[in-house]
């Protein structure tokens, strides 16, 4: 267990250093168990502002601290200031709670959020000290896992990692710790425990137990990796957390010390979403859908918010207004906050199920900014995308937000979708126009001026294990040109036209279609500079070309190419339980124009998931098309489907008031002084 307390050393450097509360300890809510035999460190691989607010790292972290015989602590990533100050001071990389050296740790785990924290992960392990590949590091150097979005193509990644878990980790994660630690205490050599680890959890890939193939021998074998033994799995499944729906929603939380991004009590509500927009990776490797229950969520908020002293509490998910009980669901909490200034916000709306009744429950008090997402500007191209949304549907989402108060929307768009023409791009600018107009037209005419739309663009970035993992992304010098039509189509001064960086979404698409050769690729970058590229103010695109002339790479060609369907890409060992032939398939209806429903709203649409994890979907009540006037029932039975009248835990539920009243949880906002709303906060981020 570590032993060093570098603290002595790291406290001089902070005067030195902006916003230094980054690197104390200490916070309201956080759990040291440092007489644990078994230490493992959780690292975001970015700062603390952006790591802290992590859903995944609370949990991760709460589930290790509640096995037996494990502590847990976090680590993330200093900024450029204080990391360049460590290494001229010889301070590795510390853990928040105890100030320990990371390298210290029997286990070390590192989450891999976005294809832009490649470099920040060497980043990461080179200010450890931890060796940067798998294959250098010694007996007594801590096990390094992964996990995380990205995990879905881990070979970007692969010899950086001893081992990389592949889905929700709940339950896995502590699983493999536990086994480490009982082979570790057995004097098991190093690769002895990557064997075990491979053969006996679920879900875990280890990339050195294989061997990589040349293109030519992947295309004919199947697959681009070969086991090295019997034992190990030539496939990697996903792991799920089969308990989701019941578990309890709150998850005890850290009160940081200093503003954080989306600084607010956050509930998962539910996790899953069925919807199949093409694009969208997320929605693929969280299947199937599982609903936690009413009581169980109004229970977790008003804990929440007396253990915490939030003001704002946030009811998160993809596709949170899908859950069949949200009106009930924001009914009892709005009733449990009243009179206490909290706000309740739901960040993923739906624009078919943001009616008038829904804007009402979310209204509040205190509105920022909604933003909703189209993602194309035509009918035809949400098609293609399986969107599942029609113009009437924003409009009457726009009518409903802006009588209910709102003033301010963002539309979110993505440039570059496959089958794309100038006329879709066009269309975005129509859209947004005539969406500021029936947003002008919705409120009186005294506040018609403090009306705001803008629109935000990203560019497609083709995802693993999702339909459009075939497709290419068009080039940084077309996305621009396409932005530039739509800059030029847009007539009114009051619509303002945001994009992505077409530089950045580049190296994202490398990324997330890369095998181990963009491994090489990342480590090359990382040794000319590049960090902290999801930063527009650190990123280096010469960093990331020059690696690829020096390395020999067409990176161009891995972002952009297309392939057939039965072209074998480099993350096929991987899956996510959604079949390929389903992902085939959608990419056909896709190219057709057809829509795919919904399967919590009718039919199975036999994308695998459920037989292929032993898991149903899980929901409340009977899920409904619309909500509010005109609502549809479901219209086709799903024998994957399972529909509970009420929710498997159940706490006493008490009002926010009367907790705050009998003095539970930490202080209030009033007496710790004023708190920052957080980057988001002020606009609802609906991606769903």
């Amino acid at each position: 267990m570590p032993s060093t307390n570098l603290w002595p050393r790291v406290e001089p450097l902070l005067a030195r250093v902006e916003r230094p509360a980054r690197y104390l300890n200490h916070e309201w809510g956080c759990v040291v168990k440092g007489d644990a035999p078994f230490q493992f460190c959780m690292i975001y691989p970015d700062t603390y502002e952006l790591g802290q607010a992590n859903q995944a790292v609370r949990i991760l972290v709460n589930a290790v601290n509640a096995t037996e015989g494990m502590g847990a602590e976090r680590a993330f990533l200093p900024a450029v200031d204080m990391a360049d100050l460590m290494r001229d001071a010889g301070v590795p990389l510390f853990s928040l709670e105890s100030c320990a050296p990371v390298a210290e740790f029997d286990a070390v785990g590192i989450t891999l959020p976005h294809e832009l924290a490649a470099t920040n992960i060497l980043e990461t392990l080179d200010l450890a000290g931890i060796p940067l590949h798998s294959d250098e590091r010694a007996e007594g150097d801590p096990i390094v896992l992964a996990g995380g979005p990205c995990a879905y193509n881990p070979e970007p990644y692969a010899p950086f990692f001893d081992v990389i878990l592949v889905g929700e980790g709940e339950e896995q994660l502590p699983e493999a710790l536990s086994l480490i630690r009982r082979l570790r205490g057995e004097g098991v050599p190093r690769a002895d425990i990557l064997r075990a680890l491979a053969r006996e959890v679920g879900g875990a890939y280890v990339p050195s137990l294989y061997r990589w193939r040349g293109e030519a021998e992947a295309q004919a074998a199947g697959s681009w990796v070969e086991p090295l033994f019997d034992d190990v799995p030539p496939v990697v499944d996903k792991r799920v957390f089969t308990g989701f729906a019941a578990s309890d929603a709150y998850e005890p939380m850290v009160v940081p010390y200093t503003e954080v991004v989306h600084d607010r009590l956050n509930v998962e509500v539910l996790r899953g979403c069925a919807r199949g927009c093409r694009f969208c990776q997320a929605g693929m490797m969280y299947r199937p859908v599982r609903e936690r229950s009413a009581d169980n969520i109004v229970s977790a908020v008003v804990r929440g918010l007396a253990d915490t002293g939030y003001d704002e509490v946030s009811l998160t998910s993809l596709s949170s207004t899908d859950h069949s009980q949200i009106a009930e669901i924001l009914t009892r909490v709005n009733g449990a906050c009243a009179g206490t200034g909290v706000r309740v916000s739901v960040p993923s709306q739906r624009l078919d199920a943001f009616g008038v009744e829904m804007a009402e429950l979310v209204a509040g008090q205190k509105k920022g900014g909604l933003t909703f997402a189209p993602e194309a500007g035509t009918q035809r191209l949400r098609d293609v995308i399986n969107k599942n949304v029609t113009e009437d549907d924003l409009f009457s989402a726009i009518d409903a937000a802006f009588a209910a108060g709102w003033r301010r929307c963002k539309l979110y768009f993505m440039v570059g979708l496959p089958t794309e023409t100038d006329e879709d791009i066009k269309g975005i600018a129509s859209l947004a126009q005539r969406a500021y107009d029936r947003a002008k037209a919705a409120v009186p005419p005294e506040q018609r001026g403090s009306v705001r739309m803008s629109v935000s663009c990203a560019v497609f970035v083709p995802k693993a294990q999702t339909p459009f993992q075939w497709d290419g992304q068009i080039s940084p010098e077309e996305t621009l040109r396409r932005v530039g039509l739509l800059k030029r189509s847009v007539k009114y001064k009051a619509v303002d036209v945001h994009y992505h960086d077409p530089a950045t979404s580049f190296v994202e698409a490398v990324m997330s279609r890369g095998g181990r050769e963009a491994a090489a690729w990342v480590e090359e970058a990382w040794r000319r500079g590049a960090r902290f590229d999801a930063w527009t103010e650190h990123f280096d695109e010469e960093a990331w070309t020059g690696a690829a002339e020096a390395l020999g790479i067409d990176p161009a060609r891995i972002a952009q190419a297309d392939f057939r369907t039965d072209y074998v890409l480099p993350w096929a060992h991987i899956t996510a339980a959604v079949s390929p032939k389903f992902l085939a398939r959608e990419r056909a209806r896709a190219q057709e124009g057809v829509t795919t429903p919904d399967c919590t709203f009718e039919n199975c649409s036999a994308c695998g998931a459920c037989p292929t994890l032993g898991a149903d979907i899980e929901l409340m009540e009977e899920r409904v098309g619309k909500t509010g006037a005109g609502a549809v029932e479901p219209a086709g039975a799903n024998p994957y489907r399972t529909v509970r009248a009420a929710g498997s835990v159940t706490t006493e539920v008490r009002s926010a008031s009367e907790a705050a009243a009998e003095g539970v949880g930490a202080p209030r906002d009033s007496e710790r002084g004023p708190r920052g709303e957080g980057e988001g906060s002020s606009e609802e981020e609906a991606m769903a």
